[in-house]
């Protein structure tokens, strides 16, 4: 049985920045895969949320736009919280402070990559599902959930014991690009000088992690284990549509 504590997911998936109008484009969740839980999230499993403390609600509790989640730390407002046949989508304005000046550097620079939801489980939405063909026996098929916040994330779960697998020789190396390419961007901000002390301390945080990392990395072996293609939205995207829409009202 799940518990009913605060629980939070990550997602890695940014549709589109406009730095203009410092606004940002992301996906919260994704429906009817299983995730790392063993959970696999339905579409219409966030609709109860999205009513009650949604962009459009009345609530005076709507849910938040946070950095880590931590609710001392809003870094701005969703504009728009919508499931559609991938997930949860959401459009984020970034407000003013400090803390949401040094998300949006942070957005720019590529560090900010992930998204997370924190939650709660609904127990009578939740059903296990035997599946002997899985990993895990079978998995616990989600309804519906209390959602209270989205956050932008520098890490995903479990940050500082990354647990490196990789598929293939090709796999690797695209890896250790990728990950060379986002220690460029740290160091680039740091030597830049433009950032509090709080963003100073997390960027040196970030970096020791991404050269960990990286050296776990450099000598891992490619995983023997049979992967399911990693699904994409398929929708296509219009950031201009979607902005307008929730902008010029």
């Amino acid at each position: 049985m799940k518990g009913n504590l605060y629980n939070t997911k990550t997602m890695d998936v940014i549709k589109e920045i406009d730095s203009e109008k410092r606004q940002v484009a992301v996906y919260l969740s994704k429906f009817d895969n299983i995730d790392s839980d063993g959970d696999v999230i339905r579409r219409g499993a966030f609709s109860k949320s999205l009513m009650e403390r949604g962009v459009n609600s009345t609530s005076n509790r709507k849910i938040a736009f946070l950095r880590h989640h931590d609710w001392q730390q809003p870094i701005g407002k969703w504009l728009s919280l919508q499931e559609d046949e991938y997930g949860l989508f959401a459009v984020g304005q970034l407000g003013n402070s400090s803390l949401a000046n040094d998300a949006y550097e942070d957005y720019k620079m590529g560090i900010i990559r992930e998204h997370s939801i924190g939650f709660q489980y609904v127990q009578d939405k939740i059903k296990w599902i035997d599946d002997k063909s899985i990993e895990g026996g079978g998995y616990y098929d989600i309804t519906e959930v209390k959602l209270f916040e989205g956050s932008a994330v520098t890490f995903g779960a479990n940050e500082m014991t990354p647990v490196v697998e990789v598929k293939s020789a090709e796999d690797k190396q695209a890896r250790l690009i990728e990950v060379s390419k986002r220690i460029e961007n740290v160091i680039k901000s740091l030597t830049s000088g433009e950032y509090s002390d709080d963003r100073g301390y997390a960027l040196e945080m970030h970096l020791k992690w991404l050269n960990n990392e990286f050296m776990l990395l450099s000598t891992a072996e490619p995983f023997q284990k049979e992967y399911s293609a990693k699904q994409e939205p398929t929708n296509n995207f219009d950031w201009g549509k979607v902005v307008n829409q929730f902008t010029n009202k």
